[in-house]
């Protein structure tokens, strides 16, 4: 294992390992919500995945492919030659290396003692920064010391558009200039969206250089050659910028306007240096997250510390907060995976972070689904429905449902396995709700639900009600879906689905009621000429619907075959060191027929409808899904760990929280190639303060319920409640509560 965690607030490599790349590429990325860099080395190798991407591009390759987030041009290659020689940690003799980022300024460092095979020693230093207050910058800054001679230094750098998604390429060429001999740019235009992309950059050296400037197909860049003596350090700083008529700022310019736009703020960011941009970014840190909302662990677990400030920080450079027009890809913005499309992710595992910690991000996020309403729309009628359908994979407003139709290969058949999530995966709606429940839970942002959230929760209900359908009983049921567990296809009653159907249902029913009570009639006169308010239908539909209760042992039944179905020996799935081995013995066909879950189902239901279950309910589906979860989502461990926390059972809670947090920074060396994931990254926050803190929102109350792990012995987090900034701290004793600028509460009062 390459990676050590002896610093609360730095991710460190102390091995080069070219067989492992996307490990680092992916947990070491940085961004700041506007766009995501994987951290691949400046140098090129073999098997790495060099990535830039901005968010909410997306584009279509062709018709046989669905909208994903293209892969940007690379802004921070180099091509460096010592006496000759081609720099590259495959060749010669590496006698020290760390690659480290560091999460407090999210600054990422390389530190290299290098030998070629001459026997020419050399000590190199990259930095790098993907500035969070100016959200179109990155900058480098690299240092070169010959150690054991004088060195002729050979350089090539500049602007690569020559990138592609695994093979498709989503550019057209466009004006490639140097403007003044000196600063480059390049325009490339996506194929089928039609977004201007600007990429500009500006190189320069501490030592007199001869310079070449070139252009070939989709590139531009400059050669540099220059002469340093023994001991004399060459340090070289690249500032790049990247802009698209996406960008609401700009989104009225012209493309000949932008460009000289692009070029001003180039000049600006040149003028801060390295340094500079460096600080402001670190400054912005701070402002936002490190002395705003910190989270505190009082314990001798650095990894424990270090495993939360990883959280916050992927959560913080994955949002974009500053364009209610997108949303939060499954991987972030840190690599190709899931295409960087939008999931139910966002809303149950992502969301509660920022509705408690930043909430006008999570109002931004909202904003997202309700702007993406026409689609909605559009999938439900398409389906021959009536209201609004969420697709299950999201990317841009107009795009629709962009799931995939065919995945990995069948290993009976061997053919590709179909992609039934975006046909039958339909409780998206319903989390969707519940996200914005929450938010208003929590806010008390009555504008937000008047031109927002009331309407979604209408639609959403129309929807439903439309989708039920009567059955022999008499009471109406929810056939064929796929429900959080997808090792079951196509099946009946799903419990998750089914609750929260009702839920939705009533909720409207509920907010009908509200609304008609208010002096608000502003807002059903204009809701009354967009949708269908039938609040006596969603009352009706509601009462008939069939919801999976707890059987005689107590065991509410996931779906209705589900307890009926085989059961095997789950050991070596449940002791795998890797997701998805079950997939090696058996097709998606046999797994359906067993009971066995991909990941947590009826324990996320009970999770976030705990009002529902008695706690004898809540062990006894304990202890008969627990065993039976195989966690080959990244989504499960947190909502495992959450529970176990609720139960008593802390050793177990800890135990669960640390396999969330080892999905990406645990030893599986390829687990994160694709990307971070950002759902069991908002989950590891969750397990903190929802599990160990015991803090939750539920229908009519606020609780705080801890069971720290023994190893705490303190922990203190910030949460935004009713538009007040509350400070909690727990300790092995108990909790004090205060809002800022006020004595603390003891725990038995309510500050709310």
């Amino acid at each position: 294992m390459a990676m050590i965690y002896k610093d609360p607030w730095v991710l460190k490599e102390n091995k080069f390992d070219h067989l492992h790349l996307g490990k680092t590429e992916a947990i070491m990325s940085q961004g700041n919500g506007y766009m995501g860099l994987r951290a691949c080395a400046e140098e090129r190798y073999t098997g790495e995945c060099r990535g830039l991407f901005v968010s909410g591009t997306f584009n279509k390759f062709d018709e046989t492919e669905v909208t994903e987030l293209p892969n940007c041009a690379d802004m921070t290659e180099m091509e460096i030659f010592l006496n000759g020689k081609l720099f590259s940690l495959q060749k010669g003799n590496i006698k020290s290396y760390s690659k480290e980022l560091c999460l407090k300024s999210g600054e990422l460092k390389r530190s290299i003692v290098w030998c070629s095979d001459k026997g020419e020693r050399y000590n190199l230093s990259f930095l790098r920064i993907v500035s969070l207050k100016n959200l179109h910058t990155i900058a480098q800054k690299v240092t070169i010391t010959p150690l054991s001679g004088d060195t002729t230094l050979s350089l090539a750098c500049g602007i690569n558009a020559q990138i592609t998604n695994s093979g498709s390429q989503h550019f057209s060429e466009g004006a490639k200039r140097f403007y003044e001999k000196r600063y480059m740019q390049l325009v490339a235009t996506t194929t089928e969206s039609k977004i201007d992309f600007v990429f500009s950059t500006d190189t320069t050296l501490s030592v007199n250089s001869k310079k070449q400037i070139a252009m070939n197909r989709r590139r531009i860049f400059s050669k540099y050659d220059a002469y340093v003596a023994k001991g004399q350090t060459v340090t070289i700083e690249k500032i790049s910028t990247v802009h698209t008529t996406r960008d609401k700022q700009t989104e009225n310019l012209s493309l000949e306007q932008l460009q000289e736009f692009a070029l001003k703020n180039l000049k600006q960011q040149v003028t801060l240096g390295y340094a500079g941009i460096l600080q402001d970014s670190k400054t912005r840190w701070d402002e936002l997250v490190w002395q705003n909302i910190p989270i505190e662990i009082e314990t001798d677990n650095i990894k424990d510390i270090l495993a939360v400030r990883f959280a916050q920080y992927h959560l913080q450079i994955m949002a974009p907060a500053h364009d209610n027009r997108m949303n939060i890809g499954a991987k972030g913005l840190s690599g190709e995976g899931y295409k960087g499309h939008t999931f139910w992710d966002t809303e149950i595992f992502a969301l509660p972070y920022y509705i408690f910690s930043q909430p006008s991000t999570a109002l931004s996020l909202l904003q997202y689904r309700y702007l993406s309403l026409p689609g909605a729309r559009q999938k439900a009628a398409d389906g021959g429905y009536k209201g609004a359908q969420y697709p299950w994979e999201s990317a841009w407003l107009t795009d629709g449902e962009v799931t995939p139709l065919f995945g990995g290969a069948d290993i009976v058949t061997g053919l590709p396995t179909p992609i039934l999530t975006g046909q039958l995966e339909i409780h998206i709606t319903c989390d969707v709700v519940y996200g914005i429940w929450q938010y208003y839970k929590a806010s008390q942002d009555e504008s937000f639900m008047r031109e927002y959230g009331y309407e979604i929760v209408f639609d959403c209900a129309n929807f439903w009600a439309s989708r039920l359908q009567e059955g022999s009983d008499g009471l109406l049921h929810i056939n064929n879906v796929i429900g959080p567990d997808e090792y079951k296809d196509g099946i009946d009653d799903d419990a998750f689905t089914n609750h929260f159907a009702k839920w939705n249902l009533l909720l409207a029913v509920e907010y009908y009621n509200k609304l008609q009570g208010s002096d608000v009639s502003d807002v059903f006169e204009r809701l009354k000429g967009k949708i269908s308010l039938d609040c006596k239908l969603w009352e009706d539909k509601a009462s008939k619907t069939y919801v999976p209760m707890p059987n005689e042992r107590g065991i509410i039944p996931q779906n209705r075959t589900f307890l009926d179905l085989k059961q095997i020996d789950l050991t070596k799935y449940k002791n795998q060191t890797q997701v998805g081995t079950i997939y090696k013995d058996y097709n998606q066909h046999q797994i359906c027929n067993m009971q066995v879950c991909k990941q947590a189902d009826v324990l996320l239901l009970i999770l976030l409808m705990e009002n529902l279950f008695s706690p004898k309910a809540k062990q006894a589906n304990w202890n008969y899904y627990e065993p039976r979860t195989l966690h080959d989502s990244s989504l499960s461990l947190s909502t495992h760990s959450i529970l176990a926390s609720d139960m008593g059972q802390e050793d177990l809670a800890y135990e669960l929280f640390e396999r969330a947090c080892n999905i990406d920074m645990g030893e599986n060396m390829s687990s994160s190639n694709e990307g971070i994931h950002a759902g069991s990254i908002g989950g590891i926050w969750q397990c903190v303060v929802f599990g160990f803190a015991g803090f939750r929102v539920t229908e009519n109350t606020i609780r705080l319920a801890p069971k720290l792990p023994k190893h705490w012995r303190s922990l203190n987090f910030y949460l935004w409640l009713k538009g007040e900034k509350i400070k909690v701290t727990v300790t092995h004793k108990g909790v004090d509560v205060s809002k800022e600028g006020y004595i603390a509460i003891p725990l038995n009062s309510s500050p709310f």
